[in-house]
C-alpha cells in the first residue's frame, strides 16, 4: 500500500478511516489527486466515481441516507464542488450526514486570474453543519511556495515547527468537522489547499497520526414533564408524523397511540408508519372540508387541542394551511434535532430521539376514553377511501388512476424513492404497504437530483427499488444513470404527462402560450432513447390496459435495470384530481 506524499490530504484519509466513513465518491479532477490517490490506494474504502458533481453529491446523499453514515464526497477545486450545493442544502434539511472535501490551490493564488480557481472557503454559506479551510502544508514542495514577505525560512527547523503547529490546527478543525457529521447528522466541509506536485506517492504515511474523536455530552431536556401535563389536560391530541426512516417507532409505541381514543395520528407517506387506527392521506379528509359549503364548523371540529409532531419535513400543503388557520393551544415537537415551528405555534421540544422518549412517556399517561375525537373522524377516513374505489371506476386514464395502478402493483420488499412535486403529492392519496419503505428529498423539496438519489439508496439496500418519478424531474437528473454501480433490480416508473404537471392544478394557472412555455414547460420527449443511453431495458403504456401488460413482468429479475414510461393525458389530469376532491365532498 502506497500514501500520498501530502501531510493535509494523508491526515483526512486516516481520520475517514478512523470515524468509520467507508464510502467515498470521488469526481475526476487533478487538483483533488492527493485525496483520490490517498482513499483509492486503501483497500477498506468503497470509492465511486461520478463524473458529474451534482449527480456525484445526490449519490452520496443516498447512500448516507440508507447507512446513516457520512459518506465522503471528493471534488477538484473551481466550480466543481459549487455543483455540489443542492446536494448540500438538502442533506442540511434533512439531517443526512455528508463530509464534502474539496480541493483547493493556495491561498496565494486566488483572485489573481489562475485558472479553474474561486473562492471556496465558506462557499456554503448558511447551508452547512461545519466548514473549515485546512492551512496548506508547509514541508511539501517548499520550494513552490510563495512565502509571506517573500522570504521562506532560513532554518529547516522552523519549517518543521510552523509544520507541526499546521498539522494540530488542522487535526482540530478535521476532528470538529467529523464530530458535527456524526453526531447532529449534517454535512460539513473541509477546504484543503494542495501545492504541486500533486501525484506523489510514497511507502510509508508522510506524518504520523492517531487519530481521536472525543464524543460530546447529551444535552439533557427536562421538557417532557412539562408535556406531560399538557397531555393529560387535553381532550383532543392530534400527532403529525412527517418523514421517518422506516423502523424509528416501536410497535409497543404505535399500539399505544392507537389505543387512546382522544388522539388523532396523521401520517404521511414518508412516515414510514402504518395503523388502521392512524389516518393516511391527509389531503383526503382536508380537502373535502376546505372545498364545502361552509368549512369552519368541521375544521373547528378537527383543531387540535395539544399537536405533538414528530419526524422532518412535512408534504402535505393542506394540513399546513389548516393548523395556522386553525392553531392548537400548545404545539411540542419531539426529536433530538431542530424543531420546525411550521404552524407558527410552537410552544416546547423534548430534544430526545421520539421513540425512546415516547416509550417512557406514554406509560405515564391515562388514555381517555371519553373523548370523541378520533370516533368522529374515523368515519370520515373510512368514507374517503370507499369513495375513492368509486372514483376510480368512473374516469378515464389519467395521472389519478396511473398512480393508483402502480402503487398497488409495487411488490413487497420493493423500496420506493419518490421524485419531488406531483409525484410525492399523488402518492399521498394512496396506501403504501408496511412492506415498502418510502423515502423523498423533502429537505429543499427540489426536483433536482431525484434519480441520483435512488441510485445511492438502491446500492446500500438490500432489496430492489423502485424510483417514481414525473417527466420533468426524471429528465433534469438523467446523469443520475451515468453511474456503473446501477444495480439490475433497479426499477424506473416515469408518469409523462408531457410538462410540469402540477402548475396546472396550482392557483393562477392560464391557458396560453406564456403558460405552456413558462410554467407548464410543455414537451414531446420520450424516455427511450435515455434508456438506449444508459443501457436500461424499456416499457411503455398509454392507457390502463397497457400499464397493465407493462407491469407483468416488470419486477421479476432481469439482466439490467428497466423504465416503465407511463403517457397520461396532459389536458385532463388537473381536473381529474381536483374533481376528486369535490366528488368527496
Amino acid at each position: 500500500m502506497r500514501y500520498t506524499d501530502i501531510p493535509a490530504a494523508h491526515l483526512v484519509v486516516a481520520y475517514c478511516k478512523s470515524a468509520g466513513i467507508r464510502q467515498v465518491v470521488l469526481s475526476p479532477g487533478s487538483r483533488n489527486a492527493p485525496l483520490v490517490l490517498g482513499f483509492t490506494s486503501d483497500p477498506y474504502f468503497e470509492c465511486f466515481s461520478v463524473v458529474d458533481e451534482r449527480s456525484a453529491a445526490f449519490f452520496a446523499l443516498g447512500l448516507s441516507q440508507q447507512s446513516g453514515n457520512p459518506t465522503a464526497l471528493v471534488c477538484t477545486s473551481g466550480s466543481a464542488l459549487l455543483n455540489y450545493y443542492p446536494a448540500v442544502a438538502e442533506a442540511y434539511y434533512s439531517r443526512i450526514p455528508l463530509l464534502v472535501l474539496s480541493a483547493d490551490r493556495p491561498v496565494y493564488k486566488i483572485d489573481i486570474g489562475d485558472g479553474q480557481t474561486i473562492r471556496q472557503d465558506g462557499v456554503y454559506g448558511n447551508h452547512i453543519g461545519f466548514q473549515g479551510n485546512l492551512q496548506q502544508d508547509v514541508t511539501h514542495a517548499p520550494a513552490s511556495i510563495r512565502w509571506e514577505g517573500g522570504r521562506e525560512p532560513g532554518d529547516p527547523r522552523s519549517l518543521h515547527e510552523m509544520q507541526a503547529r499546521i498539522l494540530a490546527e488542522n487535526e482540530a478543525r478535521v476532528q470538529a468537522a467529523l464530530q458535527t457529521a456524526m453526531e447532529d447528522h449534517l454535512p460539513v466541509h473541509l477546504n484543503i489547499p494542495f501545492e504541486e506536485p500533486l501525484y506523489g506517492t510514497i511507502p510509508e504515511p508522510p506524518v504520523e497520526i492517531r487519530p481521536t474523536l472525543q464524543p460530546r455530552l447529551p444535552e439533557i431536556n427536562g421538557e417532557g414533564e412539562d408535556l406531560l401535563g399538557h397531555w393529560q389536560e387535553a381532550g383532543r391530541k392530534m400527532v403529525l408524523i412527517g418523514s421517518l426512516p422506516p423502523g424509528s417507532l416501536s410497535d409497543a409505541v404505535v399500539e399505544r397511540m392507537a389505543a387512546d381514543p382522544s388522539l388523532l395520528v396523521f401520517t404521511e407517506t414518508t412516515s414510514n408508519l402504518h395503523h388502521p387506527e392512524f389516518f393516511p392521506s391527509i389531503d383526503s379528509v382536508l380537502a373535502p372540508i376546505e372545498r364545502s359549503g361552509q368549512p369552519a364548523p368541521s375544521f373547528e371540529a378537527l383543531r387540535p387541542d395539544l399537536l405533538l409532531t414528530l419526524g422532518g419535513m412535512v408534504v402535505s400543503k393542506k394540513v399546513k394551511q389548516f393548523l395556522r388557520a386553525y392553531p392548537p393551544a400548545g404545539h411540542w415537537h419531539v426529536g433530538p434535532h431542530n424543531a420546525n415551528d411550521t404552524f407558527f405555534s410552537l410552544t416546547g421540544h423534548v430534544r430526545s430521539d421520539a421513540d425512546h422518549f415516547l416509550g417512557d412517556f406514554l406509560p405515564r399517561t391515562q388514555p381517555d376514553t371519553k373523548s370523541g375525537y378520533r370516533a368522529r373522524w374515523s368515519p370520515v377516513r373510512d368514507a374517503y377511501r370507499k369513495r375513492r374505489t368509486a372514483y376510480l371506476g368512473q374516469i378515464p386514464f389519467s395521472d389519478f388512476s396511473a398512480f393508483e395502478a402502480v402503487m398497488k402493483a409495487i411488490p413487497d420488499g420493493y423500496m420506493v424513492q419518490l421524485a419531488n412535486s406531483s409525484t410525492v403529492r399523488y402518492a399521498q392519496l394512496f396506501d403504501m404497504r408496511p412492506g415498502n419503505p418510502v423515502f423523498c428529498n423533502r429537505g429543499t423539496s427540489g426536483i433536482e437530483g431525484s434519480t441520483s438519489t435512488a441510485v445511492g439508496a438502491a446500492h446500500n439496500y438490500e432489496g430492489p427499488t423502485l424510483l417514481l418519478s414525473g417527466d420533468l424531474s426524471f429528465l433534469y437528473d438523467i446523469n443520475g444513470l451515468w453511474n456503473d454501480r446501477l444495480r439490475d433490480d433497479f426499477r424506473v416508473i416515469v408518469i409523462n404527462n408531457g410538462g410540469g404537471g402540477i402548475f396546472r392544478i396550482l392557483p393562477g394557472k392560464e391557458e396560453s402560450d406564456a403558460f405552456a412555455d413558462y410554467f407548464e414547460t410543455v414537451h414531446n420527449r420520450d424516455m427511450e432513447p435515455v434508456c438506449n443511453m444508459f443501457g436500461m431495458g424499456y416499457r411503455r403504456a398509454a392507457s390502463a390496459g397497457e400499464l397493465e401488460a407493462a407491469l407483468d413482468g416488470f419486477w421479476d429479475p432481469s439482466g439490467r435495470p428497466i423504465l416503465l414510461e407511463v403517457r397520461t393525458p396532459r389536458e385532463i389530469n388537473d381536473r381529474i384530481l381536483l374533481d376528486y376532491f369535490d366528488f368527496l365532498t
